[in-house]
């Protein structure tokens, strides 16, 4: 289903194909939830700075049963906590990483490719996402401030136009400057 909601937000679909697709958001109602939260989605990569999260709803259950009426289940929980409080302190975290996923539209190239702080300012091609225009790719990367920057047809490198924060380099182009924090 992604790859048929894709294709229309990406308007890869030829004219019969759209009206299927429409025919099939008005039959089945999770297919057309599942499209226009898809198509939120691609508001906020199209947008040029996001400016807010949208707020995450969780619904807390609550025990109907207390420690004091299960003093096997209040030992359990301690002894729980105590496991856990070992393997943190003893035993060393790997550094959390954050995917996140870099987007251009370049239709008037034929190779996009990212270099940044975070690749050794080595070359990593991007995908192109069909006939669209659009240029992708998501990395995991870790806490803290990034440049980079995006090279076009091999050559041309090209600031992220929906990044603000840029710096000269040393080759008189301009890089981009992220700050990714982790979602731990």
């Amino acid at each position: 289903m992604n790859y048929l909601i894709s294709k229309f937000i990406d308007n890869e679909l030829v004219l019969d194909e759209k009206i299927r697709f429409v025919d099939r958001v008005h039959e089945d109602r999770i297919f057309k939830d599942e499209s226009v939260e898809l198509l939120e989605m691609e508001k906020l990569i199209r947008a040029d700075v996001v400016d807010r999260i949208p707020p995450l709803k969780v619904k807390i259950k609550k025990n109907r049963f207390s420690f004091g009426l299960r003093p096997m289940g209040f030992l359990a929980s301690a002894a729980a906590v105590a496991l856990i409080v070992f393997f943190i302190l003893y035993h060393p975290q790997p550094d959390p990483t954050t995917s996140h996923r870099f987007v251009i539209y370049r239709p008037d190239v034929t190779k996009a490719e990212i270099a940044g702080t975070f690749t050794g300012w080595q070359r990593i091609p991007m995908n192109r996402i069909g006939v669209s225009g659009y240029w992708d790719i998501t990395l995991s990367l870790p806490s803290g401030e990034h440049r980079f920057t995006y090279i076009l047809d091999g050559e041309k490198r090209f600031a992220d136009p929906t990044v603000p924060a840029r710096e000269l380099d040393d080759f008189g182009g301009r890089n981009s400057i992220i700050s990714v924090e982790s979602k731990t």
